[in-house]
Parts: structure tokens; sequence; C-alpha cells
């Protein structure tokens, strides 16, 4: 089976993105594919905000990201983009901090890389 990593770089607004990044998560899942970890860079890191509310009616994103970490993905939050969009990085779970260099470390051991934008 193949091994993924995955890329997000929209914020919550462009919900489209990040349902079709859940959606094919959800497949590799099912299929037995490996997704070595799920990186949210440049606007994507707003969905890690705590101060992020979502109306009722719309795609509760927040839910999957739970969902996927606790499908053992690893959910990592670029540290550059976050910092840059003053997001408080003590309480951004269920993502992990890391950095672009973690991010290729992680990428140059998958098989592919797919980003959402």
């Amino acid at each position: 089976m193949a091994s993924f990593v995955l890329s997000l770089h929209s914020s919550p607004s462009h919900s489209n993105s990040v349902i079709n990044l859940v959606q094919f998560a959800n497949t590799c899942l099912q299929q037995d594919h490996e997704i070595k970890a799920i990186f949210l860079y440049q606007d994507a890191v707003w969905h890690a905000s705590s101060n992020f509310m979502i109306p009722t009616d719309e795609y509760q994103f927040t839910a999957q990201w739970h969902t996927l970490s606790d499908a053992a993905i690893p959910l990592l939050l670029c540290v550059t983009a976050a910092e840059k969009r003053g997001l408080d990085l003590s309480s951004c779970s269920p993502f992990q901090v890391a950095g672009l260099a973690e991010f290729a470390m992680t990428a140059a051991t998958a098989d592919k890389w797919v980003q959402f934008k």
C-alpha cells in the first residue's frame, strides 16, 4: 500500500478544500494506505484557532480534525505561518506545532504528497 503526506493551504472559509482533504484521507484509510501526516500551511493554520466559531448549519471541520487525530494521523501546524497570524500555539489541540523542515522530512519518506488549496 502507498503512504501519503497531505497538506492544506486554504482557510476555513474555503470549506471545499478541507472537505476534499477529509474525503481523500478517509478513502486512503479505508483502502489500508498510510497517511504519515497532514500539514496545515499558510491560511490553513486558522483551522487550529481556538477562537474560530462554526455555525451549526455549516461543515463541522473541527470534529473531522479530531476524528483524523483519533485515527493516529499526526496533524502538523506550521509554526511560522501560525506565529505570523497571531495564533496561540499553547491551545491548538489536536494539532502539533511543526516546522517546514519536519514537514519536508516526513514528505521525503512518503510515496506521495497531495496538496489541497
